[in-house]
């Protein structure tokens, strides 16, 4: 089965991305990102990066552990991505055709938790 269309990926990531407060999308060195309370980035979509043939969503972990650890438990699904990695951000493989949205929506969610304002996660029930 091939890999979903990254035009419509990056659709979808952006509906789970808006939907959360004070959320807008931006061009970040030509990638789409989004960021929260008009300045904090926790998220960005990558498609072929660079030439390296993958479909990402680029998503904040709570450190370097979480990051090595998710990516020990399944590295076929998490990666360590350039340039954010070292600040332990994990990239999340999105252009395999088994995709689980549902931890996709998770790891979103919790990117933005840890990039929003304190007052602002207070809004939302996670």
């Amino acid at each position: 089965m091939a890999a979903a269309d990254p035009r419509q990926v990056h659709a979808r990531i952006g509906k789970l991305a808006m939907a959360l407060p004070q959320v807008e999308e931006k061009l970040s060195h030509g990638s789409p990102c989004w960021r929260v309370a008009d300045k904090r980035m926790f998220a960005y979509f990558w498609h072929n990066h660079h030439g390296d043939e993958r479909t990402a969503l680029l998503i904040k972990a709570s450190g370097i552990e979480e990051q090595e650890m998710l990516i020990e438990m399944d590295p076929e699904v998490y990666f360590k991505p350039p340039y954010l990695g070292p600040s332990g951000w994990v990239g999340l493989r999105l252009d395999q055709p088994d995709t689980d949205w549902e931890l996709v929506e998770h790891r979103l969610r919790e990117s933005w938790r840890l990039n929003a304002p304190a007052k602002l996660v207070a809004m939302l029930e996670f």
